[in-house]
């Protein structure tokens, strides 16, 4: 199969597979959802869940979070993993926001990227998800599969994504990066990875193993 007959394979099977995507990290407005997908870096979502309505209990706001001392904030969020960062990075973001945005998360990459914590794959998350731009963030369930499939060479997420781009039509990759997380956490996991278990993988899996590190 050609990479294009893999891509148009892959969205149909995801799309029979996974008709509903919603959103893993529970939010209700962009600035929830920010705040939430800038604790996922390296926690899982489940995690970021039992937290956040502790957190948004304090501070469901800016307003509200920068009434929060950086020490508060840390001990709240600290079984999410890296709170020193974190914690800093959600009090400072919040002060920007009410500074230069009026209390309001920016609808754009570059604003979003400018913002403490903020990297490229959180900004486009919140760009897909909370304001319906298209993007196609990588998370490592991405990058694995997109290489584990052979559409990609699996050498840096960067790559990873604008192959993604590349071979899937702009109007399905807002649905489409949801899809495959949830494929690869439910059919093609990293480790006790079974082919005969997984749809996707036994009709266009290539026999590689990927860079160390991907994982």
């Amino acid at each position: 199969m050609t990479r294009k007959e893999k891509a148009a394979f892959v969205m149909e099977k995801l799309e029979e597979l996974y008709p509903t995507t919603p959103i893993p990290l529970d939010h209700t407005d962009p600035y929830t959802l920010l705040i939430a997908v800038l604790l996922s870096a390296q926690s899982t979502d489940k995690k970021v869940n039992q937290i956040t309505p502790i957190l948004f209990r304090r501070a469901l706001t800016p307003y509200e979070m920068v009434k929060l001392s950086v020490e508060e904030i840390r001990e709240i969020i600290k079984p999410c993993g890296l709170s020193p960062a974190k914690s800093k990075a959600i009090r400072r973001l919040s002060e920007i926001l009410i500074d230069k945005y009026n209390g309001k998360v920016p609808e754009s990459f570059e604003s979003l990227e400018e913002l403490p914590g903020v990297g490229h794959k959180t900004a486009s998350v919140v760009m897909s998800q909370a304001f319906g731009v298209p993007a196609f963030p990588v998370d490592t369930h991405i990058h694995r599969l997109m290489h584990r499939w052979g559409l990609s060479n699996g050498k840096s997420v960067e790559q990873t994504e604008r192959d993604a781009k590349k071979l899937f039509p702009e109007e399905k990759w807002n649905k489409l990066h949801l899809q495959i997380i949830f494929y690869g956490r439910e059919y093609s996991p990293a480790r006790a990875f079974k082919l005969e278990k997984s749809p996707i993988d036994q009709v266009v899996a290539v026999k590689k193993r990927l860079p160390k590190g991907s994982y």
